[in-house]
């Protein structure tokens, strides 16, 4: 009797769950239209307006995505993939947007067919390990220790960048950098950490041209009494603290009861000469510079400089880090606990400079030093801000072909060759999932297809083209110069890919398409606000019981 009734409300369900579907594809396809046409080199840029009422010009996918105000919340997890790709690999943040919204774009189809997400899926993820198995076919090793190499390859990845057009700058600026601070993990592994050990200065003024990599450290501080402190210091031996060097306050307010005059001149003098102490500890140690996280009081600074010490205070706990890792010195937290083995010596020059109206103190030519600083110059803000974007890409590039050496062919030879692959596999996939299989191998083609677009060439007939010269996968080089839009070989205009960032891209991008596919329902958790006084009076919720909920929603047979 009820059998009409079961099935009419199965496909209700799933009517409304296709709706969904709908509405989250296209979310996600407005989200990957935005940034389509900042992919390549001839890509456009975006002028952003910030929360403060700044405006950033970029065609960095990531920053522009970070600037976007959604409430939508299928669009959002979009947002969240170009992080997720800019954490991991630092690069392809725009490639990841655009192909994760082909993927969804050429499931809409299935959608209307009433296919069932989960058949879609699972296509999809076959196509992805197919995929990747094809990445390691063409991927080719490249040898870190070959500058030309890095620097062609750090220089193809960052060709699409807004500073491309200074040539090699950045991208030497990235290599040597990140060959600075890449340390030997054992078993022929190198570990590279960016974020902790290279730290950028951005100084307004001066060239572009005379953006440098230090060999060692520099920060925004000046010593601590200008005019008895030495502000150059060759082969210094460094001290650096973790506590401060002055009177210690008691946690709780105490009172001391004074009953004589000489009482207070006591306590002074006990004061004193827990300084004098602290200073002394310090000073065994014969050291030219210390620098400390903490404060410094008058006294200790007067006993320092009369020993002929230089001293800097108040410094950030992520500088003081890099220092320690510059000169070989390691922070102390207790004066008294200072040995030999904690000094820095690898240092060969600490100098303060006036660079514009601030002072800056350098502590550069270590010998074989773990963190280093990158100082950019430059006309404007504006100008070092999308210089900056620009260098962390470059450096995570360079990072992770030093921890990845295997390249793949840029210009979109890979999607290509990888969609080729696919099509052809497509005949041996048995049953339903077929078809999602052929559309993901077609989905792969949006990256030259966009290629194409940015470069203005006949975006069908290059195609077409591309199509036909990879249809067996063999000639996997031919792909488009992202400059002039021509179909060209890839290997001789040096246009590459790091493989890490690759295949990142396409583990990002397909599985959220998976994610985004299988949201059957929208629900929010948000309470809407109500008047005051609105919620007085009210009838107390229904509590539904065990015989409503045979009832509920039956359509009249």
């Amino acid at each position: 009797m009820h059998a009409p009734v079961v099935v009419l409300q199965d496909s209700m369900k799933r009517e409304q769950g296709g709706k969904v579907q709908r509405a989250n594809i296209q979310a996600a396809k407005a989200v990957a239209d935005i940034i389509r046409t900042t992919l390549g080199p001839r890509s456009m840029l975006k002028m952003l307006l910030d929360a403060s009422g700044g405006i950033v010009v970029t065609n960095d996918g990531n920053a522009i995505l970070r600037e976007l105000d959604l409430a939508h919340p299928a669009p959002k997890s979009m947002i969240e993939l170009s992080r997720t790709q800019d954490e991991e690999v630092g690069d392809g943040t725009t490639s990841v947007i655009v192909l994760a919204g082909e993927m969804l774009h050429v499931a809409e189809a299935f959608i209307d067919k009433k296919y069932h997400p989960t058949v879609i899926c699972r296509a999809y993820t076959k196509a992805l390990e197919d995929a990747v198995a094809v990445l390691d076919k063409i991927a080719m090793t490249v040898d870190v220790n070959d500058r030309a190499t890095m620097l062609g390859l750090v220089k193809s990845c960052i060709g699409t960048k807004f500073t491309s057009q200074f040539g090699d700058l950045i991208a030497d600026l990235a290599i040597n950098a990140t060959t600075i601070v890449g340390v030997e993990v054992g078993q022929g592994l190198r570990e590279v950490d960016i974020k902790k050990y290279i730290k950028v200065e951005k100084v307004p003024g001066g060239q572009l041209e005379d953006s440098v990599v230090l060999k060692g450290v520099m920060i925004n501080k000046d010593v601590v009494a200008p005019g008895k402190m030495k502000r150059k210091i060759v082969n210094p031996r460094i001290i650096l603290l973790d506590s401060p060097l002055e009177y210690k306050k008691g946690e709780n307010q105490t009172n001391a009861e004074l009953l004589r005059e000489e009482d207070w001149t006591v306590l002074l003098k006990m004061e004193e000469e827990y300084i004098e102490n602290m200073c002394a500890q310090i000073l065994k140690f014969k050291p030219d510079v210390v620098i400390t996280e903490k404060g410094l009081s008058d006294l200790a600074c007067h006993y320092l400089s009369k020993a002929g010490v230089t001293a800097i205070r108040r410094l950030r706990k992520t500088d003081n880090n890099r220092i320690a890792k510059a000169c070989g010195a390691v922070i102390v937290n207790r004066p008294d606990e200072l040995q030999e083995s904690d000094v820095g010596t690898g240092a060969g020059l600490f100098e303060v400079k006036k660079i514009g109206d601030e002072f800056f103190t350098f502590i550069v030519d270590c010998k074989d030093p773990k963190a280093c600083t990158v100082l950019l110059r430059g006309a404007s803000k504006d100008l070092l801000n999308e210089v900056e974007r620009n260098l962390q890409d470059a450096m995570s590039v360079a990072r992770n072909i030093i921890k990845h050496p295997k390249l793949v062919p840029g210009g979109g030879a890979t999607e290509l060759t990888v969609s080729a692959m696919l099509k052809q596999k497509s005949s041996s996939v048995e049953g339903i999932e077929k078809w999602p299989y052929e559309a993901a191998a077609i989905a792969f083609e949006a990256i030259p297809r966009t290629l194409a677009q940015n470069c203005g060439v006949n975006v069908i007939r290059t195609m077409t083209a591309l199509q036909g010269k990879h249809a067996n996968g063999e000639n996997a080089w031919i792909g488009i110069d992202g400059n002039t839009g021509e179909i060209a070989d890839i290997k001789e205009r040096k246009i590459w890919d790091s493989y890490a960032v690759k295949a990142q891209a396409f583990k990002t991008a397909i599985e959220a398409a998976c994610l985004l596919l299988r949201i059957d329902d929208i629900v929010s958790g948000i309470k809407k606000k109500q008047a005051p006084g609105a919620g007085q009076g009210q009838s107390k919720p229904k509590i539904e019981e065990e015989g409503d909920a045979d009832n509920d929603q039956l359509i009249p047979e």
